[in-house]
């Protein structure tokens, strides 16, 4: 499987750049959280630095500071491959960010991938572009990324789900009200 994702940003590439450097960080504003599950690795973008977002576990491959990262993935997650985040000068004010993934599906994500991980990273990616070209350009987003009805609809359902578990068990925080939580 390959899933390629990108958007040409109004800005120099070293900004760009920047942003995706700062991602593993609590200072990044490019991460969509806390519509996403934060972005946590042990050691930033360092390679041989692991962690993920949510239940995708990956470690850092290789980090080009201002240019790329690649990150693969952990074996349980069900993803036999790798993704990366690359900056790529179109001009002298103009940076093509694209997101890749190369990957084998496995296990339960032969059918999650298509189904439902697909749509949520597209959604998450896209989200992250949004905050990227705010970041750097200082302006509002022409066009900004909406989620489709289908990546609505599970993050619903999703919440729902969450709602019973918290009646189900005291414990449990339950889901968020605000609108943002997954």
């Amino acid at each position: 499987m390959r899933n390629v994702q990108q958007r040409v940003i109004a800005a120099p590439a070293n900004a760009v750049g920047r942003v995706i450097d700062e991602l593993a960080t609590p200072e990044s504003s490019a991460w969509p959280s806390p519509s996403w599950p934060p972005l946590v690795l042990d050691n930033g973008l360092q390679p041989g630095s692991s962690g993920g977002h949510g239940p995708i576990r990956y470690s850092v491959t290789s980090h080009e500071p201002g240019r790329h990262v690649v990150l693969t993935f952990a074996p349980s997650c069900g993803l036999d491959g790798w993704h990366e985040l690359r900056v790529t000068p179109e001009s002298d004010d103009e940076t093509r960010l694209v997101h890749t993934i190369s990957a084998t599906t496995t296990g339960r994500m032969r059918w999650l991938w298509p189904l439902v991980v697909r749509w949520f990273h597209e959604a998450l990616v896209h989200d992250l572009f949004d905050n990227a070209e705010r970041r750097v350009t200082g302006t509002p987003v022409a066009e900004p990324a909406r989620w489709s009805p289908w990546v609505r609809l599970m993050r619903r359902v999703r919440a729902r789900r969450s709602a019973d578990a918290s009646l189900a068990d005291p414990g449990h925080p339950g889901p968020r009200t605000d609108g943002t939580g997954p």
